[in-house]
């Protein structure tokens, strides 16, 4: 799988990044090597060209190269509008001077994001492990960029094993995250999904022990218990208690853990609305997953994913 492509914001503080757009001559060579760079957009004009801040001169990515998309109407201006004080990537098309004499640059993040789409996107295959940036939040899961501004979609269902009401529930936008790709559908746009890359049963399992008291979250209140997650991947089952709610914080004493059938059993010892969010923990440094099993081998329900 081809590498060097990263969401946008992950180039702009590099130090060859910063190199590039140190002079008028590194931009005119990074221009010639055809390189990708990164820079904050300054504004967005009236005609919704983005202005962008080079340091030694201002570029113009002219409406038409602001993304894939919008020349041919797929894509609305709000995706340009948006990128306003956020970095961009680009390559430059020619550097020019106005009629004052003060140099600028031509830009095109649509010819980055093809050169992005053709060398590392069009050849990614289910199971490939990548680099994500959280970009935006619905109530139905998580738009994240996985190079050069193109999106991918992560739904809530595949975000954990423990279920949420929200990914907000999960992320913050502007979060870099690890993410597997789930599916490549026919028209091109990429499927993803994370709850792979959080751990078996048993991997999080193996991080408590009967006895102890941890932090959770309570993520469902039910008339035979209340569902305290522990982990992203490992959620539990406590005893029926009264004035306790979604979303907050709990401290629970673990009382017992059933491994053949996937069992945490509870004592809810405290709870207390608290900002509060898991910690997220990867458990594989892979690159590609042929296959992933949640469950052990001898549980009597199976969970797993085929990429």
């Amino acid at each position: 799988m081809m590498k060097g492509y990263f969401p946008e914001g992950w180039l702009s503080d590099t130090v060859t990044n910063k190199k590039k757009i140190f002079t008028p001559l590194s931009i005119t060579q990074a221009m010639q090597s055809g390189d990708i760079l990164e820079a904050a957009v300054l504004m967005c004009d009236a005609d919704h060209n983005l202005i962008v801040n080079l340091g030694c001169m201002n570029g113009i990515i002219p409406r038409v190269d602001g993304a894939v998309g919008i020349k041919e109407g797929t894509v609305r201006d709000i995706a340009l509008i948006s990128r306003v004080g956020k970095s961009v990537c680009f390559t430059v098309k020619c550097v020019e001077t106005d009629s004052g004499g003060k140099m600028y640059a031509i830009l095109s993040r649509r010819e980055a994001q093809i050169q992005c789409s053709d060398n590392y996107i069009s050849k990614l295959t289910p199971g490939d492990v990548i680099d994500a940036r959280v970009t935006h939040l619905e109530t139905f899961g998580a738009f994240c960029d996985i190079g050069c501004g193109i999106i991918a979609m992560l739904p809530i269902d595949s975000i954990s094993v423990s279920r949420i009401a929200h990914p907000r529930d999960r992320f913050r936008i502007g979060d870099d995250i690890k993410v597997v790709v789930k599916q490549i559908m026919p028209d091109g746009r990429v499927m993803l999904s994370h709850k792979e890359l959080l751990g078996t049963w048993e991997e999080n399992a193996d991080l408590i022990k009967a006895g102890q008291t941890v932090t959770g979250i309570i993520r469902s209140v039910e008339s035979y218990g209340v569902f305290v997650e522990i982990t992203p991947n490992l959620a539990g089952l406590a005893e029926p208690k009264a004035d306790v709610s979604v979303g907050q914080q709990a401290s629970v004493f673990i009382k017992s853990i059933i491994r053949e059938k996937m069992k945490v059993k509870l004592i809810i010892i405290d709870s207390f609305d608290s900002y509060y969010v898991t910690p997220i923990k990867y458990f594989t440094d892979e690159e590609h997953l042929d296959e992933w099993y949640y469950s052990p081998p001898d549980s009597v329900k199976q969970i797993y994913t085929e990429f």
